[in-house]
């Protein structure tokens, strides 16, 4: 109720911005107030800019789209230098949902053994989390010279990002105690002071489906399990609802895997820098920008190129 109350005020509040000002636009009009007329210009484009977040926002309307997002990074191929794409992925998200004012939990991270690293889950905290990642998910690829190539020739890196909502707790998903094999080992880390003397980790094998899930950020064995749990939880509800999915799609004869090597956008820093998602076009040449976190027009595109292809 809550949130329908605000979005309903937002409305009203444009409603009665607009009156105001194409009151004073029409009197402006008849006594030829230059200076008012420019007030009006400079509220109507931010009238206008405001309008636009609101339309965005009706393509939030998805069953889960309000819930947080757990994000997961895998290199591809390529050993080190694909561990260190990964990485960079890594950041850039983590700095687009710093500046959106979310929580990022690390769940599990893996290092890779020379750079970067070999896996991570994040648990993305905050208002339509998984809204806005749902359409990161997918294969990422990057063309750069090589920081690891003693002859500074152009490597072609990918890897993958997966998205899930955090499920509700009245999410009604059964996990029988008989189908999980649960395992402790000590959480990896940097050495020294810092490793873990005790087996406080989890990994939780689903046996049905082989899923499995891993959790090591807490010191508590207890917690690592708890969070384990709420992931397997997430990946369990998309696994049956992709096995429902494929299902229809292949009653109506169009199924077609979804594999590796499409990729849905490219990072290329050499020979020229330009960050482009193939599925709408969206582009900019300021990679930095993009790997600093502005995924914000990446994210805005997506959402207007599926609600096109939905509505």
């Amino acid at each position: 109720m809550k949130s329908l109350k605000a979005q309903v005020e937002k409305v009203d509040r444009l409603l009665s911005t607009w009156e105001e000002y194409r009151t004073l636009f029409e009197l402006a009009v008849e006594e030829g107030d230059q200076a008012a007329m420019g007030e009006v210009e400079v509220e109507l484009a931010r009238l206008e800019k405001d309008l636009a977040a609101m339309e965005l926002a009706t393509l939030l309307g998805g069953e889960f789209d309000r819930n947080n997002a757990y994000l997961t990074i895998h290199p591809g191929a390529g050993g080190t230098e694909s561990q260190d794409w990964a990485q960079m992925l890594y950041r850039m998200y983590v700095r687009w949902a710093e500046r959106r004012g979310y929580e990022v939990e690390v769940i599990d991270l893996l290092p890779g053994e020379e750079a970067g690293i070999k896996s991570v889950t994040l648990l993305i905290r905050g208002e339509l989390a998984y809204g806005y990642l749902k359409g990161e998910k997918g294969v990422h690829r990057l063309v750069r010279i090589s920081p690891f190539d003693a002859n500074a020739r152009r490597h072609t890196s990918f890897a993958s990002v997966d998205v899930l909502p955090e499920m509700p707790e009245d999410v009604e998903i059964e996990i029988r105690p008989e189908d999980l094999k649960i395992e402790t080992f000590r959480s990896g880390g940097a050495g020294g002071q810092y490793v873990n003397k005790t087996e406080s980790a989890i990994r939780i094998t689903h046996l049905p489906t082989g899923i499995v899930v891993t959790c090591q950020n807490e010191r508590s064995q207890i917690q690592n399990r708890a969070r384990a749990m709420a992931l397997l939880r997430a990946r369990l509800a998309e696994h049956y609802r992709r096995e429902q999915e494929k299902k229809l799609a292949e009653l109506k004869g169009e199924y077609t895997e979804i594999a590796w090597g499409n990729q849905i956008r490219s990072y290329v820093f050499c020979p020229y820098t330009m960050v482009k998602d193939h599925r709408t076009e969206c582009e900019t040449g300021n990679v930095q920008a993009v790997m600093d976190g502005e995924l914000d027009p990446f994210i805005e595109a997506y959402l207007r190129w599926t609600g096109k292809k939905t509505g």
